[in-house]
Protein backbone atom coordinates (compact mmCIF):
# COMPACT_ATOMS: atom_id res chain seq x y z
CA UNK A 1 0.00 0.00 0.00
CA UNK A 2 1.09 3.55 -0.60
CA UNK A 3 -0.16 7.11 -0.53
CA UNK A 4 0.51 9.34 -3.50
CA UNK A 5 -1.41 12.11 -5.25
CA UNK A 6 -0.27 12.86 -8.78
CA UNK A 7 -1.93 13.69 -12.05
CA UNK A 8 -1.12 11.58 -15.06
CA UNK A 9 0.94 13.06 -17.84
CA UNK A 10 3.65 12.41 -20.41
CA UNK A 11 7.09 13.96 -20.07
CA UNK A 12 8.36 15.03 -23.50
CA UNK A 13 12.04 15.56 -24.25
CA UNK A 14 11.44 19.31 -24.10
CA UNK A 15 9.79 18.90 -20.71
CA UNK A 16 12.70 16.74 -19.56
CA UNK A 17 15.08 19.54 -20.47
CA UNK A 18 12.97 21.99 -18.47
CA UNK A 19 12.94 19.59 -15.53
CA UNK A 20 16.67 19.95 -15.04
CA UNK A 21 16.39 23.73 -15.17
CA UNK A 22 13.39 23.89 -12.85
CA UNK A 23 13.76 25.87 -9.65
CA UNK A 24 13.64 23.45 -6.70
CA UNK A 25 11.02 23.92 -4.02
CA UNK A 26 11.42 23.25 -0.32
CA UNK A 27 8.88 21.66 2.01
CA UNK A 28 7.08 23.54 4.72
CA UNK A 29 5.63 21.44 7.49
CA UNK A 30 5.18 18.60 5.00
CA UNK A 31 6.24 17.66 1.51
CA UNK A 32 4.09 19.04 -1.32
CA UNK A 33 2.71 16.94 -4.16
CA UNK A 34 3.41 18.18 -7.69
CA UNK A 35 0.87 20.71 -8.91
CA UNK A 36 -0.59 20.46 -12.38
CA UNK A 37 2.08 21.12 -14.95
CA UNK A 38 5.02 20.43 -12.64
CA UNK A 39 8.02 19.03 -14.48
CA UNK A 40 8.50 15.73 -12.69
CA UNK A 41 8.80 12.06 -13.58
CA UNK A 42 5.37 10.90 -14.79
CA UNK A 43 3.36 8.89 -12.26
CA UNK A 44 3.11 5.84 -14.49
CA UNK A 45 6.91 5.63 -14.58
CA UNK A 46 7.08 6.07 -10.81
CA UNK A 47 4.57 3.22 -10.49
CA UNK A 48 6.64 1.05 -12.82
CA UNK A 49 9.84 1.72 -10.86
CA UNK A 50 8.17 1.03 -7.53
CA UNK A 51 6.63 -2.19 -8.82
CA UNK A 52 10.13 -3.30 -9.74
CA UNK A 53 11.55 -2.33 -6.32
CA UNK A 54 8.77 -4.23 -4.59
CA UNK A 55 10.18 -7.44 -6.09
CA UNK A 56 13.77 -6.94 -4.90
CA UNK A 57 13.96 -4.92 -1.69
CA UNK A 58 12.64 -7.26 1.01
CA UNK A 59 9.53 -8.23 2.94
CA UNK A 60 8.69 -4.66 4.00
CA UNK A 61 8.51 -3.70 0.35
CA UNK A 62 8.08 -0.01 -0.39
CA UNK A 63 6.25 0.87 2.83
CA UNK A 64 9.16 2.97 4.14
CA UNK A 65 10.11 4.46 0.77
CA UNK A 66 9.90 8.06 -0.42
CA UNK A 67 10.87 9.58 -3.75
CA UNK A 68 11.47 13.33 -3.93
CA UNK A 69 12.11 15.24 -7.14
CA UNK A 70 12.48 18.99 -7.48
CA UNK A 71 11.18 19.21 -3.92
CA UNK A 72 7.89 17.36 -4.59
CA UNK A 73 6.99 13.97 -3.20
CA UNK A 74 6.38 11.50 -6.02
CA UNK A 75 5.92 8.51 -3.74
CA UNK A 76 5.35 7.99 -0.02
CA UNK A 77 4.77 4.56 1.44
CA UNK A 78 2.43 4.00 4.35
CA UNK A 79 5.25 3.55 6.90
CA UNK A 80 7.27 6.70 6.21
CA UNK A 81 6.39 8.16 9.62
CA UNK A 82 7.86 5.26 11.56
CA UNK A 83 10.98 6.22 13.50
CA UNK A 84 13.49 3.39 13.40
CA UNK A 85 17.20 2.65 13.46
CA UNK A 86 18.94 3.33 10.15
CA UNK A 87 22.18 1.63 11.15
CA UNK A 88 25.21 2.81 9.14
CA UNK A 89 23.29 5.64 7.48
CA UNK A 90 24.30 7.25 10.79
CA UNK A 91 27.81 7.56 9.39
CA UNK A 92 26.65 10.19 6.90
CA UNK A 93 25.19 12.25 9.76
CA UNK A 94 28.60 11.93 11.39
CA UNK A 95 30.16 13.16 8.15
CA UNK A 96 27.80 16.14 8.22
CA UNK A 97 29.08 17.10 11.67
CA UNK A 98 32.65 16.81 10.38
CA UNK A 99 31.71 19.15 7.55
CA UNK A 100 30.15 21.70 9.89
CA UNK A 101 33.25 21.75 12.07
CA UNK A 102 35.47 22.09 9.01
CA UNK A 103 33.33 24.95 7.75
CA UNK A 104 33.85 26.60 11.15
CA UNK A 105 37.62 26.25 10.78
CA UNK A 106 37.83 24.00 13.84
CA UNK A 107 39.42 20.99 12.14
CA UNK A 108 40.65 19.52 8.88
CA UNK A 109 40.50 15.97 7.46
CA UNK A 110 44.30 15.87 7.55
CA UNK A 111 44.45 16.67 11.27
CA UNK A 112 46.00 14.01 13.45
CA UNK A 113 43.44 12.28 15.64
CA UNK A 114 45.90 12.52 18.52
CA UNK A 115 45.66 16.31 18.35
CA UNK A 116 42.24 15.94 19.94
CA UNK A 117 42.75 12.67 21.82
CA UNK A 118 46.35 12.77 23.09
CA UNK A 119 46.03 9.23 24.42
CA UNK A 120 46.10 8.02 20.80
CA UNK A 121 49.66 9.26 20.31
CA UNK A 122 51.25 6.08 21.67
CA UNK A 123 49.64 3.55 19.29
CA UNK A 124 48.20 5.84 16.61
CA UNK A 125 50.56 8.81 16.17
CA UNK A 126 49.95 9.18 12.41
CA UNK A 127 46.22 8.46 12.10
CA UNK A 128 44.19 11.32 10.60
CA UNK A 129 40.52 12.21 10.78
CA UNK A 130 40.26 11.40 7.07
CA UNK A 131 41.56 7.88 7.68
CA UNK A 132 38.99 7.38 10.44
CA UNK A 133 36.25 8.57 8.06
CA UNK A 134 37.37 6.20 5.28
CA UNK A 135 38.12 3.09 7.41
CA UNK A 136 41.79 3.13 6.48
CA UNK A 137 43.22 4.06 9.90
CA UNK A 138 44.13 0.58 11.14
CA UNK A 139 42.42 1.41 14.42
CA UNK A 140 41.11 -1.50 16.47
CA UNK A 141 37.89 -0.75 18.35
CA UNK A 142 35.32 -3.13 19.78
CA UNK A 143 31.58 -2.63 19.43
CA UNK A 144 30.29 0.33 21.49
CA UNK A 145 33.75 1.01 22.94
CA UNK A 146 35.72 4.26 23.01
CA UNK A 147 38.98 2.62 24.07
CA UNK A 148 41.08 1.38 21.12
CA UNK A 149 43.28 -1.68 21.24
CA UNK A 150 46.58 -2.16 19.39
CA UNK A 151 46.56 -1.32 15.66
CA UNK A 152 45.34 -3.80 13.08
CA UNK A 153 47.75 -2.41 10.45
CA UNK A 154 49.69 0.81 9.65
CA UNK A 155 47.58 3.85 8.72
CA UNK A 156 46.49 3.83 5.09
CA UNK A 157 47.68 0.28 4.47
CA UNK A 158 44.27 -1.40 4.18
CA UNK A 159 40.50 -1.02 4.39
CA UNK A 160 38.59 -2.28 7.41
CA UNK A 161 34.91 -1.33 7.75
CA UNK A 162 34.63 -1.25 11.53
CA UNK A 163 33.46 0.51 14.68
CA UNK A 164 36.09 3.25 14.41
CA UNK A 165 33.36 5.73 13.45
CA UNK A 166 32.38 5.76 17.13
CA UNK A 167 35.83 7.05 18.03
CA UNK A 168 35.60 9.67 15.28
CA UNK A 169 32.29 10.74 16.81
CA UNK A 170 34.01 11.11 20.18
CA UNK A 171 36.75 13.24 18.64
CA UNK A 172 34.26 15.48 16.84
CA UNK A 173 32.31 15.88 20.08
CA UNK A 174 35.46 17.14 21.79
CA UNK A 175 36.10 19.55 18.91
CA UNK A 176 32.51 20.79 18.95
CA UNK A 177 32.31 21.15 22.71
CA UNK A 178 28.80 19.74 22.63
CA UNK A 179 27.03 16.54 21.63
CA UNK A 180 26.80 15.88 17.90
CA UNK A 181 23.05 15.56 18.35
CA UNK A 182 22.89 19.13 19.66
CA UNK A 183 25.18 20.38 16.91
CA UNK A 184 23.15 18.64 14.21
CA UNK A 185 19.84 19.85 15.65
CA UNK A 186 20.87 23.49 15.79
CA UNK A 187 22.72 23.69 12.49
CA UNK A 188 20.79 21.24 10.27
CA UNK A 189 17.69 19.54 11.67
CA UNK A 190 15.84 22.63 12.87
CA UNK A 191 16.67 24.82 9.84
CA UNK A 192 15.43 22.17 7.38
CA UNK A 193 12.26 21.54 9.37
CA UNK A 194 12.90 18.02 10.60
CA UNK A 195 10.13 16.93 12.96
CA UNK A 196 11.86 16.72 16.36
CA UNK A 197 9.64 13.79 17.31
CA UNK A 198 10.77 11.97 14.16
CA UNK A 199 14.47 11.60 14.90
CA UNK A 200 16.77 10.70 17.78
CA UNK A 201 20.54 10.26 17.77
CA UNK A 202 21.19 7.90 20.65
CA UNK A 203 24.11 7.64 23.05
CA UNK A 204 25.58 5.11 25.46
CA UNK A 205 28.61 7.12 26.60
CA UNK A 206 29.20 10.36 28.44
CA UNK A 207 32.57 12.02 28.91
CA UNK A 208 33.19 15.24 30.84
CA UNK A 209 29.46 15.72 31.21
CA UNK A 210 28.77 15.56 27.45
CA UNK A 211 26.88 12.74 25.74
CA UNK A 212 28.79 10.94 22.98
CA UNK A 213 26.50 10.03 20.11
CA UNK A 214 27.64 7.03 18.14
CA UNK A 215 29.04 7.32 14.64
CA UNK A 216 29.05 3.68 13.56
CA UNK A 217 25.28 3.25 13.57
CA UNK A 218 24.55 0.56 16.11
CA UNK A 219 20.91 0.91 17.25
CA UNK A 220 22.11 1.49 20.83
CA UNK A 221 23.82 4.77 19.95
CA UNK A 222 22.96 5.48 16.32
CA UNK A 223 20.44 7.58 14.45
CA UNK A 224 16.75 6.65 14.59
CA UNK A 225 14.67 8.59 12.08
CA UNK A 226 11.56 8.59 9.89
CA UNK A 227 11.72 8.40 6.12
CA UNK A 228 10.13 11.85 5.93
CA UNK A 229 12.96 13.38 7.96
CA UNK A 230 15.63 11.38 6.14
CA UNK A 231 14.26 12.71 2.86
CA UNK A 232 14.78 16.28 4.10
CA UNK A 233 18.38 15.41 4.92
CA UNK A 234 18.82 14.01 1.42
CA UNK A 235 17.15 17.04 -0.19
CA UNK A 236 19.58 19.36 1.58
CA UNK A 237 22.46 17.45 0.00
CA UNK A 238 20.75 17.30 -3.39
CA UNK A 239 20.88 21.11 -3.29
CA UNK A 240 24.58 21.31 -2.41
CA UNK A 241 23.92 22.12 1.23
CA UNK A 242 21.61 25.05 0.45
CA UNK A 243 18.12 25.11 1.98
CA UNK A 244 15.81 27.66 0.44
CA UNK A 245 18.56 30.24 0.02
CA UNK A 246 20.50 29.48 3.20
CA UNK A 247 23.84 27.66 2.91
CA UNK A 248 23.80 25.32 5.91
CA UNK A 249 26.86 23.25 5.02
CA UNK A 250 29.39 24.23 2.41
CA UNK A 251 29.28 22.97 -1.14
CA UNK A 252 33.04 22.63 -0.85
CA UNK A 253 32.78 20.07 1.93
CA UNK A 254 30.02 18.11 0.20
CA UNK A 255 32.08 17.81 -2.95
CA UNK A 256 35.13 16.69 -0.96
CA UNK A 257 33.18 14.14 1.07
CA UNK A 258 31.09 12.54 -1.67
CA UNK A 259 33.77 11.48 -4.13
CA UNK A 260 35.72 8.19 -4.01
CA UNK A 261 38.61 8.44 -1.55
CA UNK A 262 39.39 4.76 -0.97
CA UNK A 263 41.68 3.43 -3.74
CA UNK A 264 40.21 0.58 -5.73
CA UNK A 265 43.42 -1.44 -5.32
CA UNK A 266 43.77 -0.98 -1.56
CA UNK A 267 44.09 -4.34 0.28
CA UNK A 268 41.25 -5.45 2.54
CA UNK A 269 42.10 -6.18 6.17
CA UNK A 270 39.86 -9.24 5.89
CA UNK A 271 39.90 -10.47 2.27
CA UNK A 272 36.72 -12.49 2.87
CA UNK A 273 34.69 -9.62 4.37
CA UNK A 274 31.58 -8.17 2.74
CA UNK A 275 32.94 -4.63 2.34
CA UNK A 276 34.82 -5.20 -0.91
CA UNK A 277 32.29 -2.92 -2.73
CA UNK A 278 33.70 0.07 -0.80
CA UNK A 279 36.96 -0.13 -2.75
CA UNK A 280 36.92 2.66 -5.32
CA UNK A 281 33.55 3.94 -4.10
CA UNK A 282 33.78 5.24 -0.51
CA UNK A 283 34.15 8.89 0.49
CA UNK A 284 34.11 10.56 3.91
CA UNK A 285 31.47 8.29 5.44
CA UNK A 286 29.42 8.47 2.24
CA UNK A 287 28.93 5.82 -0.44
CA UNK A 288 29.62 7.18 -3.92
CA UNK A 289 28.87 6.03 -7.45
CA UNK A 290 32.53 5.45 -8.23
CA UNK A 291 33.95 2.60 -10.27
CA UNK A 292 34.52 -0.40 -8.01
CA UNK A 293 36.64 -3.51 -8.19
CA UNK A 294 34.30 -5.12 -10.73
CA UNK A 295 34.97 -2.27 -13.15
CA UNK A 296 31.56 -0.62 -13.04
CA UNK A 297 29.50 1.76 -10.93
CA UNK A 298 27.07 0.61 -8.25
CA UNK A 299 24.24 2.35 -10.16
CA UNK A 300 25.27 2.48 -13.84
CA UNK A 301 22.08 4.32 -14.81
CA UNK A 302 22.87 7.24 -12.49
CA UNK A 303 25.34 10.11 -12.90
CA UNK A 304 28.80 9.61 -11.45
CA UNK A 305 28.09 12.40 -8.97
CA UNK A 306 25.43 10.31 -7.19
CA UNK A 307 26.10 9.42 -3.55
CA UNK A 308 24.27 7.72 -0.71
CA UNK A 309 23.93 7.08 2.98
CA UNK A 310 23.61 3.35 3.41
CA UNK A 311 22.87 1.09 6.37
CA UNK A 312 22.15 -2.47 7.39
CA UNK A 313 18.62 -3.88 7.15
CA UNK A 314 18.09 -2.21 3.78
CA UNK A 315 18.17 1.43 4.89
CA UNK A 316 19.35 3.88 2.27
CA UNK A 317 19.19 7.49 1.09
CA UNK A 318 20.31 7.85 -2.53
CA UNK A 319 20.96 11.42 -3.67
CA UNK A 320 21.13 12.37 -7.35
CA UNK A 321 21.99 16.09 -7.51
CA UNK A 322 21.94 16.25 -11.32
CA UNK A 323 18.40 14.90 -11.39
CA UNK A 324 17.33 16.83 -8.26
CA UNK A 325 16.10 13.48 -6.97
CA UNK A 326 16.25 11.67 -3.64
CA UNK A 327 15.17 8.08 -2.97
CA UNK A 328 14.84 7.05 0.68
CA UNK A 329 14.07 3.64 2.10
CA UNK A 330 13.82 2.87 5.81
CA UNK A 331 13.23 -0.69 6.95
CA UNK A 332 14.34 -3.49 9.22
CA UNK A 333 14.03 -6.43 6.87
CA UNK A 334 17.02 -7.86 5.04
CA UNK A 335 20.35 -7.23 3.36
CA UNK A 336 20.29 -6.92 -0.43
CA UNK A 337 22.72 -5.95 -3.14
CA UNK A 338 22.08 -2.20 -3.31
CA UNK A 339 23.00 -2.30 -6.97
CA UNK A 340 19.50 -3.72 -7.51
CA UNK A 341 18.10 -0.21 -7.01
CA UNK A 342 19.54 0.58 -10.42
CA UNK A 343 16.61 -1.21 -12.03
CA UNK A 344 14.33 1.59 -10.83
CA UNK A 345 16.73 4.31 -11.89
CA UNK A 346 17.03 2.75 -15.33
CA UNK A 347 13.31 3.27 -15.77
CA UNK A 348 13.70 6.92 -14.81
CA UNK A 349 16.73 7.37 -17.03
CA UNK A 350 15.01 5.90 -20.06
CA UNK A 351 12.11 8.27 -19.51
CA UNK A 352 14.08 11.40 -18.78
CA UNK A 353 17.08 10.92 -21.04
CA UNK A 354 18.99 13.51 -18.98
CA UNK A 355 21.95 15.33 -20.51
CA UNK A 356 24.58 13.78 -18.22
CA UNK A 357 24.50 10.16 -17.04
CA UNK A 358 27.07 7.78 -15.67
CA UNK A 359 28.88 5.51 -18.07
CA UNK A 360 30.44 2.15 -17.35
Amino acid sequence: MFSRTLSAGVLTLAAAARLFAAEPVFPGKDWAVPPAGAEVIPPEKVDEAMAYLQTVVGKEGNSGTMIIQNGYVLWAGDNVDHKGAIWSCTKSFLSTCLGLLMDDGKCSPDDLASKYLPELAADYPEVTLKQLATFTSGLRLERLSLDPGPPNYPPGAALNYSSESDLLAYILTKIAGESLSDLFKRRIADPIGMDPEGWEWKSVHERDGVKINGGAGYPDNGMHITARNLARFGWLYANDGNWDGKQLISQKYIREATVPLVPVDLPMHDPKAWYKPLLGTYGLNWWTNGIGVEGHRIWPSLPASTFAAQGLKNNICIIVPEWKLVLVRTAQDEVINVGLFDGAFKIFKNELNPPATAQK
